[in-house]
């Protein structure tokens, strides 16, 4: 078992997400420049700083955490698992079985939808939303409105990456969000 480095040595999560993640040209579709996360995920030191960085920041201010499909629940599950606190998926449309809400919206690529199951957390709960990587602010914006028209509360947002010169931070004006790391779009 190889000792933890002191704190002198430690790098710190934007540090890793900044070395870590891979760019990829031209996927999903061409002109699209896709920040994979993979590689930082896939680092466990990397992941941890995530996590902890992720769960610290909103301390205390919720108490469940949703992530949304699929690389959200990565991050939603670690971070409800380390915080000891509810866990919510937001999933793709068509996904989830029985009563659900349903929010579609834009992507820089396309559009799509999200679901959520209602009558998951009491009335007023205070919920925490995680995903990867903010973009435009679809996917965000479809979990906020999904966590509000369930009779929930947003707590805030919470993202590993965010993508400068895109209208995602300014569509979720008025909201708690926070990003790990930033690059440009």
């Amino acid at each position: 078992m190889s000792a933890r480095p002191n704190e002198d040595q430690m790098t710190t999560a934007t540090q890793y997400v900044d070395r870590l993640t891979a760019t990829i040209p031209d996927f999903p579709t061409p002109g699209i420049l896709f920040r994979d996360l993979t590689p930082v995920f896939a680092d466990a030191d990397a992941f941890r700083a995530i996590i902890d960085e992720l769960g610290e920041h909103f301390a205390g201010r919720f108490d469940a955490v949703a992530g949304v499909e699929a690389r959200g629940f990565l991050l939603a599950a670690a971070v409800a698992y380390a915080t000891h606190t509810r866990l919510v998926p937001i999933r793709k449309a068509g996904k989830l079985p029985g009563e659900v809400l349903r929010e579609d919206y834009g992507l820089e690529y396309g559009a799509a939808a999200l679901e959520l199951r209602t009558e998951q957390l009491p009335a007023g709960t205070r919920v925490l939303i995680l995903d990867d990587v903010l973009a435009t602010g679809g996917s965000c914006g479809a979990a906020v409105n999904l966590i509000e028209r369930a009779g929930y509360t947003v707590a805030g947002l919470g993202l590993v990456l965010e993508l400068e010169g895109l209208p995602g931070r300014a569509s979720l004006a008025g909201r708690d969000v926070f990003s790990i790391a930033t690059a440009p779009a």
